[in-house]
This record gives structure tokens, sequence and C-alpha cells, in this order.
């Protein structure tokens, strides 16, 4: 996996991130979802360095990256900190402005990169998901149900972590076969991704991560929409046809309407395949993000 790439570890000052980094062109930063890893864009990655320079980092908390000391408030693992991060990153590199395009979390974390530094971002791209207070402004049982770690995890601690780090490969396994297929995440795969749950640093992190989600995320995203912020770049929104997304916001037009109450140039359509279609369909998603990318106004 990643044959080519460049493996380096970047200090932010507050974090430590790893990444792969391979081509030569536009700069094009990848962040994952959880329970993922950079990992994800295996095998979207290699057909984008052929004409972007690629960026896949690991999320704070996440894979090879550091867990960084938390605080009651969750700051140190909101989206916005995470999103520092990757602006830090980028600029170490050498990569002053960049496209990003996010799956799960780091859709999140990539739309707020889009809003805190509109001068670094050129283009947007959000894989299955839609805004953090969007998606607790309208939760329900359906919510509760299918996508389980929004509560779980968001629970204090000890709890979410023991879970994480004795039931990792379970969890994995449970979240690939019922968000996805089961042939969406290669068994190798998934084993790493379980490997970093049952880390107990690495679990403390994540569920960090998710109870920002459900509180100061929430304010920050609150704080835009009274001050009327927009995300100024193109942004690209694709969804799983076969997912909750198609079918949970249809009064409301559907994701693209939701995410077009953030940004003021947006565009986007389903995409066969389910939650994980970046893993299970990676030829296809490559081929809508590279249009997109070739043509962001167009």
């Amino acid at each position: 996996m990643f044959e080519g790439f460049q493996s380096v570890e970047i200090d932010t000052g507050s974090a430590r991130i790893f990444v792969r980094r391979a081509g030569a062109g536009p700069p094009l930063l990848l962040l994952h979802g959880f329970p993922e890893t950079h990992l994800m864009w295996r095998d979207v990655a290699p057909c984008l360095v052929k004409t972007h320079t690629v960026v896949c980092a690991d999320l704070r908390g996440y894979g090879r990256s550091g867990c960084p000391e938390s605080s009651p408030d969750h700051a140190a693992y909101s989206k916005r900190a995470l999103a520092a991060d990757m602006r830090v990153l980028m600029d170490r590199l050498g990569l002053a402005r960049f496209a990003v395009v996010g799956h799960d979390r780091g859709g999140r974390v990539a739309q707020r990169l889009a809003l805190d530094a509109p001068d670094k971002v050129d283009a947007l791209a959000v894989l299955d998901v839609i805004p953090v207070s969007d998606v607790w402004d309208r939760a329900d049982d359906r919510l509760a149900l299918a996508f389980w770690p929004w509560s779980l995890l968001a629970q204090p601690s000890p709890l979410p972590e023991t879970i994480l780090a004795r039931c990792g490969d379970a969890i994995v396994a449970d979240a690939a076969a019922n968000w996805g297929s089961e042939q969406a995440i290669a068994e190798e795969v998934q084993r790493e991704y379980a490997a970093m749950l049952q880390d107990g640093a690495h679990a403390h992190a994540i569920c960090e991560e998710y109870r920002a989600a459900a509180s100061i995320d929430r304010d920050h995203d609150r704080q835009d929409r009274e001050a009327g912020r927009k995300i100024t770049c193109p942004t690209l929104a694709l969804w799983s046809e076969a997912g909750p997304l198609s079918k949970w916001y249809e009064g409301e037009g559907g994701p693209l309407a939701i995410w077009r109450r953030w940004c003021g140039n947006a565009k986007g359509q389903p995409v066969d395949g389910g939650h994980f279609f970046p893993e299970e369909k990676p030829k296809e998603t490559a081929e809508a993000l590279a249009a997109f990318l070739d043509r962001p106004d167009g």
C-alpha cells in the first residue's frame, strides 16, 4: 500500500501528525473518518497522485498520529483544533494553498478548515457527511440506532474507552458490515483499524473527539451561523446512494440542500456504494474527485 509515497511525521506545535505524501501538481489533502485512518485512501490516492501532490494524514488521536492531552471542554479534540493541525501541517510541507477532501469525521474537519482558513483552501469535498450541528439538530432514534458512536462514544470516560479497547475488532467488523458491505474494508486493514481502537491512548482520544462533536463543535457551528459565515470555495458533496443520508433528509432537499446553507458554491450527487464507498469503490471515487478538482467551478 502507498507504494512511492514518503512517510513523514510533522510536529504542529500541539500534536505530532503522521502523513504520507507523493506526486506533483496542485496540493490535495485527504482526511479519513471513523474507525479509519489514512489507510482508507490506499486505493484512491494512487489515482489522484498522477495529477496532484497528495497528502494523506492521520488526524490527531487516530492512526499513527499523537494523542495530546485533553481538557474538560474537549477543545483539544474539537474540529477546530484538528483543522488547525492540518493548516500547520500543509504550511510546513510548503503547500500554502490546497484542496481538501474529507470522509465522515474528516469531512467535518475539512469543513472547519474551509471556514477557519478560507485563504488556504481552494476547493472542498465532503463525503457521506453533513455538518456536526445539523446532525445533532436532526438527531432521532434513527441516528441512535444506526450511528451509535455519536451517542455512545460521547459518554463520560471510562465506559466508551473500555468498550473500544476491549471490542475494537468487533466494532470495526460491525461498522464494515452494517455501514457498507463486508467486502468494503479488507481484512488486513480492518486489523489495523482495530489495533488503533484497542490502544488506550487512541481510544481515549477518539472518544474525546466524539465528546467535542457533542459540545464545543456545535458551539463553533452555531457561532458561524449567527455571524453569517459561509464556506466560500467551490464545494462538492458526495453521499452513499444506499445509505441513510439519501433517505433521512429527503424532506429538506437531501444532503446537498443542507450543505448549500453553508456554502456559496456547492454541487453534489449520490454515489453507488455504502458509507465506506472510498474503500469499496476507489476507482469511481477517484474519478468523481478528479472531475471536480479539475473544474471546481464547472
